[in-house]
């Protein structure tokens, strides 16, 4: 269905407003919004998924309108909270229209990761009272508009409803280029990153981030017993990391985050520096984008992650954006007491033939965890 025709149902349905997370299976959607409103009051790109159920539900309050939340079905789970205790008809009773990206489809081929959160995704929308529809190639104005009166009468009940996004389902013909005027790429400062780590613990976030760490490793004949790869809880990159610099004391754990994982779930930052570890080395990519599914922004390039993570009990932190940079003060936080973060200012893109790990999520588990054992 074009884009446009959809936009229209939901303008029919009262939305007047847009908040979420960007997924790949809504670039359609993402980049229109983009090329609509930018990020202003009519559109805000939240921080996770609960943030953005939340910034409907302070719409809604101040205008009466309805809302419209987008995500990716892996972000379901950070929205049951505030869907039954915020949203639901039994306690505040505040509608809202969710658009959610189908990853992990039955009986298409996803990443592992996806597989069976795509198994489960009706099931959580039923179980949170969430009546819905399926948006596929074939889905037509006239299948649209028989669900509209339904949906209206939900909606006017203070009950919430969905489209569920197959791949395809919307089409939008405009492209929209996301840059910024960073020019060190996020598969170099990798590179660094394994240069000098050689034999320390790495545990690297969901996307490409892991991606290129597999393909680094693979490139120069090396183990990848040395690297967790997060293929999925977005955000709790560094929280695993912290998990395993407890119990690991007598090593050294890099953690590689991105700036979206690391705004994601914000909060570990404080329980890194309440806990202290000194061998801990928190390195934030800040491309200030969603890369991994289309480039859309993220608030990253607007904060400030050094006061963030010093704020936070971070014994020392670094914000960089050359190569050169990063390689000296790589060399030099090897011999400091952490916990350490490093941000490095990096340039939106990747190669065009990135893969992914050949291996699977529990190959990549029994390697690591056999690896730590080793370790003192």
């Amino acid at each position: 269905m074009k884009l446009e025709k959809f936009i229209i149902l939901l303008e029919e349905l009262g939305v007047g407003f847009y908040t979420g997370v960007p997924d790949s299976k809504l670039k359609s959607l993402c980049n229109y919004l983009i090329k609509s409103y930018g990020v202003s009051d009519k559109h805000i790109i939240a921080a996770n998924e609960g943030n953005a159920v939340a910034l409907a539900a302070g719409y809604h309050l101040s205008t009466g309108a309805t809302p419209c939340v987008y995500l990716q079905n892996s972000g379901l789970g950070n929205i049951v909270n505030p869907v039954a205790s915020l949203l639901s008809d039994k306690v505040y009773g505040i509608p809202c229209v969710f658009v959610v990206g189908w990853r992990g489809e039955p009986g298409l081929h996803d990443e592992p990761q996806h597989v069976f959160q795509g198994q489960i995704t009706t099931e959580l929308l039923e179980v949170m009272d969430i009546d819905y529809m399926v948006l596929d190639k074939d889905t037509n104005i006239d299948d649209l508009s028989s669900k509209l009166s339904d949906f209206k009468e939900i909606l006017s009940k203070g009950k919430s409803v969905a489209f569920l996004v197959k791949q395809g389902g919307l089409e939008y013909d405009e492209k929209v280029h996301y840059k910024n005027d960073n020019s060190v790429k996020r598969e170099t400062i990798i590179e660094a990153i394994t240069n000098v780590a050689k034999g320390d613990i790495i545990v690297a976030t969901t996307g490409k981030s892991s991606r290129e760490l597999f393909e680094i490793r693979e490139r120069r004949g090396e183990s990848h017993k040395y690297d967790f790869l997060t293929v999925g809880s977005m955000g709790h990159s560094s929280s695993i990391a912290l998990g395993v610099a407890i119990n690991k004391p007598s090593s050294r754990v890099w953690c590689i985050d991105g700036d979206g994982a690391a705004l994601m779930h914000l909060g570990a930052m404080p329980v890194i520096g309440a806990h202290a570890p000194e061998n801990y080395i928190h390195v934030i990519i800040n491309n200030g984008a969603h890369e991994s599914v289309g480039g859309q922004p993220t608030v990253g390039s607007s904060i400030d992650l050094v006061q963030i993570a010093l704020g936070s009990g971070y014994k020392k932190a670094y914000s960089i954006s050359s190569l050169d940079s990063l390689r000296d003060l790589l060399s030099e936080v090897t011999n400091e007491k952490g916990p350490i973060m490093i941000e490095i200012k990096a340039a939106i893109g990747s190669r065009d033939d990135l893969g992914r790990p050949t291996t699977s999520p529990k190959d990549n588990k029994k390697a690591f965890m056999d690896f730590l054992r080793e370790c003192e």
